[in-house]
């Protein structure tokens, strides 16, 4: 009955109703997007690459993040993860040129130039991965049907089709803008949210009849699928604790008498998340990996050799170990440029607040900054851990598809974004005075304004 009450009064409140009905009709039209064949594209060529998406497990996440456009060779195939990487790139370059680091510091101005720049980049990234992503429907399709369909590509279709992809990915972009702007949630991170959750049905039911007795290679039975879902239901609950996961610094505001009334001298907290940079180490991490795929033009991985064939097997020892040390560096990074312990000191010395025991000023900057450091290690370690579980899932027998889910960047993205959407939905049923989505307590959600 509670749940029912709740929807009604998200339903009573005409912006939030707004905003969700935004949000749902900006989402079907990504989703219808997704199914919009590239012009000069065959059924057996859709069905080769379907085929070959299915064989590679990098292929499988790349379909995984697009909403299943990939294997679709669909108008959005090339999804909104060139974005991701220009955005990084742009954080990154942040960190090395005076220029943008003098953007970073200019508030909302700095932020529309570099938000510019992004787009711009962004654009350079498509047209060189969208003749990739062609390139690889064209070898995979000839090596399926030993040249018998129709995946022969000239310059000026190449040019065009490329023109397509690179329009698809920018619309991507425009409705995740749309999406923040008039809707709930963070559109980009939405986006991809919605991507991962279009894969998970489909997934779940291929598991489901793997495990029925007869079915070729099924081990364990039943049994072992139900196993399965209390393991994949641990770890969501992991996941959560490492979302919500805050060590709390008193604050004590000092007492101040104006006329006859007192100011202060109440005891607040401070929340330092456990994992302050929420799920964009996982991001950032996955578009890096994707490098070596765009580089070799989405080769063949079966016949590949060497540096590609380590970082084109997503099971592998040497990609997981990167990609672990990768979250582990960007969760530092990340944690580093979005939680300013100096910039904390100031705001609460300028409004008279100190930490028992801490003097104000630098030392409160450094006191902060340790305590940081302290909870960020084990929170990008257990980060690491759970972005890579698919890989001991598959070890276990537990198929592509649905290991993907067993944790890893889909299980990390998915609880972020949900937490992070379920929060402002409870800040709108607090600001109109009705109870939150929980009996008790509060929904946590990043500290980030950023998710993608």
């Amino acid at each position: 009955m509670r749940f029912v009450e709740t929807i009604k009064n998200i339903w009573t409140i005409e912006e939030l109703r707004k905003r969700i009905l935004v949000t749902l009709l900006l989402v079907l039209v990504y989703r219808l997007g997704c199914y919009v064949v590239l012009p000069g594209i065959s059924p057996a060529d859709l069905d080769a690459l379907s085929k070959f998406t299915n064989k590679s497990g990098l292929m499988q996440l790349l379909d995984m993040f697009s909403g299943g456009a990939f294997s679709q060779a669909s108008i959005f195939a090339l999804g909104i993860m060139p974005y991701i990487t220009a955005s990084i790139m742009i954080q990154l370059l942040g960190m090395v040129l005076p220029s943008f680091q003098k953007m970073q510091r200019e508030g909302e101005s700095g932020r529309q130039k570099l938000n510019q720049y992004t787009r711009y980049l962004t654009v350079v990234i498509l047209l060189l991965q969208g003749p990739a992503y062609l390139v690889n429907i064209q070898f995979q399709v000839n090596a399926a049907t030993q040249g018998a369909a129709s995946a022969g590509l000239g310059f000026w279709t190449g040019a065009y089709l490329t023109v397509i992809l690179a329009a698809g990915s920018m619309f991507i972009m425009w409705l995740g803008e749309r999406i923040t702007d008039r809707g709930i949630g963070n559109g980009i991170s939405f986006i991809i949210l919605v991507g991962i959750i279009a894969r998970l049905p489909e997934a779940l039911t291929y598991e489901f009849i793997s495990r029925l007795p007869g079915s070729t290679g099924s081990q364990g039975g039943l049994i072992m699928f139900v196993v399965e879902i209390i393991l994949l239901f641990a770890v969501t609950v992991g996941a959560v604790l490492l979302v919500q996961g805050t060590r709390k610094v008193p604050v004590q505001y000092a007492k101040r008498i104006v006329g006859n009334r007192q100011y202060g001298g109440a005891r607040q907290y401070i929340p330092l998340k456990v994992n302050a940079a929420g799920v964009m180490p996982i991001i950032f991490a996955q578009a890096i990996m994707f490098i070596p795929i765009t580089l070799s033009g989405f080769g063949s991985q079966d016949q590949g050799s060497g540096f590609f064939a380590a970082f084109s097997d997503i099971n592998g020892f040497w990609y997981n170990l990167v990609y672990f040390l990768m979250i582990v560096a960007f969760t530092y990074f990340y944690t580093a440029i979005t939680v300013r312990p100096t910039q904390m000191a100031e705001d609460m010395k300028r409004n008279n607040g100190f930490i028992p025991g801490v003097k104000p000023g630098k030392a409160t900057a450094e006191y902060l900054d340790s305590i940081m450091s302290r909870i960020t290690l084990p929170g990008s370690l257990f980060l690491g851990i759970v972005a890579i579980l698919p890989a001991f899932a598959r070890f276990f027998g537990i198929s592509q598809n649905f290991a993907q889910f067993f944790g890893g960047t889909s299980l990390l993205i998915l609880v972020g974004v949900v937490l992070d959407t379920l929060q402002q939905i409870e800040s709108h049923l607090m600001m109109h005075h009705y109870d939150g989505l929980m009996k008790e307590g509060k929904i946590k959600g990043r500290t980030t304004g950023s998710a993608y």
